[in-house]
């Protein structure tokens, strides 16, 4: 895993508040982690991209997202419209995250050519309850709309995605490149 540290900020000039959610606590992260998942689906497109969240959380702050580790999408037979992350890499991912003193906070993949919004098959793929679930729309190999979902509810059986706002900061956090 090669770990960078941005020289610059991309994305500086991006409002500060991306989304509006009630009742849900925004989700953090900084311009360089935003823009590398952005970037990401860019890359992947016209496929699926998907990865991996890491950071903290905390009662009264919610998920602070201080990586986005990038996977390998295991989804031969349809990565266009699914994707999955293979179990032995994602062992791997919540390895490397415990050594990084982080916790995987969620999931991330792309939309080529559909909107930032979670499908039937998005919902019934997740499965962890407290976690978010950011969406990129990539719309003829650009980055577009990017959307975040909290992933609620009690057990497999109530569960639900929830609006969640993306707030951007300006911490010096890292992005994690594979």
């Amino acid at each position: 895993m090669e770990i960078r540290t941005p020289q610059s900020r991309p994305g500086s000039s991006l409002p500060k508040r991306i989304g509006k959610a009630q009742g849900v606590r925004p989700v953090r992260l900084n311009a360089a982690v935003y823009a590398a998942i952005r970037a990401h689906g860019e890359e992947t497109y016209p496929n699926e991209c998907c990865g991996v969240l890491l950071g903290r959380i905390s009662e009264r702050e919610g998920w602070q997202i201080e990586a986005a580790v990038r996977a390998g999408n295991a989804r031969a037979d349809a990565a266009r419209n699914r994707y999955e992350i293979a179990p032995a890499e994602l062992v791997k991912i919540a390895r490397e995250a415990r050594g990084l003193r982080l916790e995987i906070a969620g999931f991330y993949h792309s939309h080529p050519d559909h909107a930032a919004q979670w499908s039937l098959t998005d919902l019934a793929e997740a499965h962890w309850l407290g976690c978010c679930y950011i969406i990129t729309s990539v719309v003829k190999g650009k980055a577009a709309a990017t959307n975040c979902f909290l992933l609620t509810g009690e057990s497999e059986e109530e569960k639900r995605f929830e609006q969640q706002a993306i707030e951007l900061g300006d911490e010096n956090q890292i992005a994690l490149q594979r």
